[in-house]
């Protein structure tokens, strides 16, 4: 963890890039740009209109300029990278920082004439076509970056492994959620969980790669203890049909609660908490879990074994027995559940925060585009108003 308030703070100009996001991403950036902002650096976020209207950038204190870039790739990729083009041309930056594959490689295409720094989210799952394509813009961005960060050490390899000249690692922290506004008994209420059950939460977008299907295959089991766990899943996605048909067909205890805005709420409710992931990075949901004392069952994937520690059981990908035998040990242990509790507050301690990430990229920022602090320094006379230096009038 860094000391951010022991560097000059870069005060430069950057533009944050990103796709279509209904999560972790647009949190990030928006979580990026109020720390930039803050610190007095010029941010404007450039990604869909719909990432605006979800996340509020100007609330953060950034200013927006849209550029529709789908989470697949479309023919409309080519107009993405008009739009950026003109964006950039209009309102010069020091730095571009593209968030996200999708993203980076419009970012990569549009060749700006300052760094690209690129921050890799998420790995490549799909197969055929979509994977090849998938693997092909990966080449593109990793070879095309000025700096490419890592939220995980396997994707700063990843990476490397492409052909990035400069890969590093860039974990991401988790913004920090309102404390919950309700009490333990009115959540578990409105779920209907007896004082003598478990209530089991889950959180993150239905989709294929969150392995929810492997979550109520296990919890269709539960149905036989005494008394049997209340199991909620809080999201929204494109696999809630099959999950919905999946969870009717298994009469598993489960409820899918759609998007929730609630989540320390649901924590507050929860007594343990659960990951079944094909892969993931610095997962939210895990990082919050731990944080509010939760014991977390996770999958072994990914940056989930280095962002936890020993602070939560790891299983298998895919494997519903292990799933079920994590979540079994638990639900008849108090004793290591409250154990888990408190190294998982122990683990959250030695995360970085918000804070240190901010600092982290002002610091890179000044490494990349080091004239735009200084050639500001030298044209802002004491006294005057403030004149932008050549180039970004």
């Amino acid at each position: 963890m860094t000391d951010a308030t022991s560097a000059p703070r870069w005060t430069g100009r950057v533009a944050l890039l990103l796709a279509s996001s209904t999560g972790g991403v647009g949190q990030h950036v928006r979580s990026v740009a109020r720390g930039l902002t803050a610190a007095g650096a010029d941010v404007v976020v450039c990604g869909p209109a719909a990432t605006q209207e979800q996340f509020d950038f100007t609330a953060a204190g950034a200013r927006f300029q849209p550029v529709e870039i789908p989470a697949s790739p479309t023919p409309a990729d080519a107009r993405a990278v008009a739009a950026l083009r003109r964006v950039l041309a209009a309102d010069p930056v020091d730095v571009v920082h593209a968030h996200g594959l999708r993203a980076a490689l419009v970012a990569a295409l549009a060749r700006p004439s300052v760094p690209l720094v690129v921050t890799w989210h998420n790995a490549v799952l799909a197969t055929g076509m979509r994977g090849r394509l998938s693997r092909l813009a990966e080449r593109v961005v990793a070879r095309s970056a000025t700096v490419a960060l890592g939220a995980s050490a396997d994707l700063v390899e990843r990476a490397a492994a492409l052909g990035a000249v400069d890969a590093r690692l860039a974990p991401v922290a988790a913004p920090a959620r309102p404390a919950a506004t309700r009490r333990r008994a009115a959540v578990r209420a409105e779920f209907g969980v007896a004082a003598d059950q478990a209530m089991v939460l889950s959180v993150g977008r239905l989709h294929p790669q969150k392995r929810y299907d492997v979550l109520v295959d296990a919890a269709a089991r539960w149905r036989t203890r005494t008394p049997p766990p209340v199991v909620v899943v809080a999201g929204s996605g494109p696999a809630y049909l099959p999950l919905a048909a999946r969870i009717s067909a298994t009469r598993a205890p489960v409820t899918l609660l759609g998007h929730r805005d609630d989540v320390a709420d649901l924590l507050a409710g929860a007594d343990l908490a659960v990951v079944t992931s094909d892969w993931e990075a610095r997962q939210l949901f895990a990082q919050e879990a731990l944080r509010a004392g939760v014991p977390l069952v996770a999958t072994a994937v990914g940056g989930l074994p280095e962002l936890v520690g020993d602070a939560a059981l790891l299983v298998p990908a895919g494997d519903v027995d292990a799933v079920d035998a994590a979540v079994g040990s638990l639900l008849d242990d108090v004793t290591l559940r409250a154990d888990l509790a408190a190294r998982g507050r122990v683990q959250a301690a030695t995360w970085p925060t918000e804070q240190d990430t901010v600092a982290a990229l002002e610091a890179l920022y000044t490494e990349v585009s080091p004239a735009s602090t200084a050639e500001r320094s030298r044209t802002t006379a004491p006294g005057d108003c403030g004149t932008p230096p050549a180039g970004h009038q």
